[in-house]
């Protein structure tokens, strides 16, 4: 039986009929991985730990001990996370023989479920990237044209989900990097919103940004998924302490008289492909037909949020890096000389171009002289974004329109012009900026390339963004198509 393309409920209902164990599901994915290495999904597979994980959940089930729907499912982490006692990279070659003595909070709570993990997926390099060719340890490749890229940050994420290499996985989103590469590989990704899900263990980027959320095949598995991992921590000082929904309860299939707001800055950006603008149109009538209102409503500060971005990001970027010495963790250069040598040639060997870029750019933003022409000056701007979404959201519950501007671009072909690789998420940038809840959910193909429908929700109301992708996801078939490989 292949069981690379099932959904979570479907799998779970194998399992509990007894048809199949975790232990054939985890042998089953780890062979498939084995079979896709060109992919360049995973950085690290924990075979050993996954049969004992799937071993011990078939003895509960066995046992009638089961800890529900989610316990023998095979699942995986991106390389962002901490893992005790396994490799955790942030695709960088400067934490490249770092081993948590600790795991991060999603990480534990996943496990609490009885999730089996497979091991810890590719990413850009400190999560700073829109393609996965950031990565130290060689690009991510998407199923459906290994010629092309399958987004970024989290592509090793989105890929491993679409090549049927895993149930579903863990991310994390500062700009779209959840939402972006779930588009370009045909799987549904959600950012929820910022602070509902802990950062504990998670290794930072741009702390006021960084989200972790779920990818999966199907709006419920995301539902399922980001269930057991959300709730609050007191551990992250950023986590909120609000009750958590049942996000299933709200797959009722049911949108009438919910009303969509279509932003008009989204449709009018230029380098939007028309093909893509096409099928999220066509997308956007289906809700109507189901029975959403659309209704125009205008984001007017949108063409400011990519600008602003790279100010704020960058800034708070160059603040967390700074622990990188060659003291702390990973390997170290230029012992023999002087401190100012070990900082210098630790960081200058070990540290991606992409990642020094932005270090530089923070730093130059943060400088004396310059911070409030940039730096204050773009937090005057993530207000006026915010403030825009804020009045919005009194005439809409939800907005939609395209998550990226074009299909899956060839690998190689925006590295040598960040501003190009930028425009990747001109379409995602300013839901992390307002904290907001953010969904890609599959909607076309062009030319054998996903397209994806993005929902914007107001904030803590993922359940909205649930029961709309659901609805949307069932009126079609998008969500059952595979990449042959």
């Amino acid at each position: 039986m292949d069981s690379s393309f099932l959904s979570l409920r479907e799998a779970a209902g194998l399992l509990s009929s007894g048809k199949t164990t975790s232990r054939a599901l985890t042998q089953s994915a780890l062979d498939r991985v084995e079979q896709q290495r060109s992919l360049g999904a995973f950085l690290t597979v924990d075979a050993a730990g996954a049969l004992a994980a799937a071993d011990a959940s078939d003895v509960r089930r066995k046992n009638g001990q089961s800890l529900g729907l989610l316990d023998g499912m095979v699942l995986a982490h991106k390389d962002i996370l901490c893992t005790k006692g396994l490799r955790t990279t942030a695709a960088s070659k400067i934490l490249e023989t770092y081993v948590p003595p600790y795991s991060a909070t999603v990480v534990d709570r996943w496990a609490a479920a009885g999730v089996v993990t497979l091991g810890k997926l590719n990413m850009d390099e400190f999560a700073m990237g829109s393609s996965t060719e950031n990565s130290a340890y060689g690009p991510c490749r998407n199923p459906w044209d290994q010629a092309r890229t399958p987004g970024g940050s989290s592509g090793g994420s989105s890929a491993a989900v679409a090549a049927g290499l895993c149930f579903g996985a863990t991310g994390t989103d500062t700009g779209g990097s959840i939402r972006q590469p779930a588009a370009l590989c045909g799987v549904v990704g959600i950012k929820p919103t910022y602070g509902r899900v802990s950062r504990y263990g998670c290794v930072a980027y741009a702390s006021s940004l960084d989200q972790v959320g779920v990818f999966g095949r199907t709006v419920e598995d995301t539902a399922l998924l980001l269930g057991a991992l959300a709730g609050h921590d007191p551990r992250d000082s950023t986590s909120l302490n609000v009750p958590l929904p049942d996000f299933t309860s709200s797959l009722t299939g049911n949108v009438s008289g919910l009303r969509i707001g279509i932003p008009k800055e989204f449709m009018s950006l230029p380098g939007m492909d028309p093909a893509v603008r096409a099928a999220v149109d066509v997308a956007l009538h289906q809700l109507e037909k189901l029975g959403a209102i659309l209704v125009d409503v205008s984001l007017p500060h949108t063409a400011h949020a990519l600008p602003c971005y790279y100010v704020l990001a960058p800034a708070e970027a160059s603040s967390n890096l700074a622990r990188y010495d060659g003291i702390r963790f990973g390997p170290r250069k230029g012992d023999g000389g002087t401190l100012k040598d070990l900082y210098e040639q630790t960081r200058g060997e070990l540290f991606g171009p992409e990642v020094k870029r932005r270090i530089l750019l923070g730093t130059y933003v943060l400088s004396a002289g310059y911070y409030d022409a940039y730096y204050g000056r773009a937090q005057k701007v993530r207000a006026l974004i915010k403030r825009d979404f804020d009045q919005a959201f009194t005439q809409v519950d939800v907005i939609a329109g395209p998550t990226t501007p074009t299909t899956a671009f060839k690998l190689g072909e925006k590295v040598n012009d960040p501003v190009s690789m930028y425009l990747s998420d001109v379409f995602t940038l300013s839901c992390n900026l307002a904290g907001l809840p953010g969904m890609s959910v599959p909607c076309g193909m062009v030319q054998n390339l996903p397209v994806g429908l993005q929902l914007l929700g107001k904030a803590l109301d993922e359940s909205t963004l649930f029961r709309v992708g659901h609805a949307y996801e069932q009126s079609t078939s998008w969500h059952t198509l595979h990449p042959a490989l």
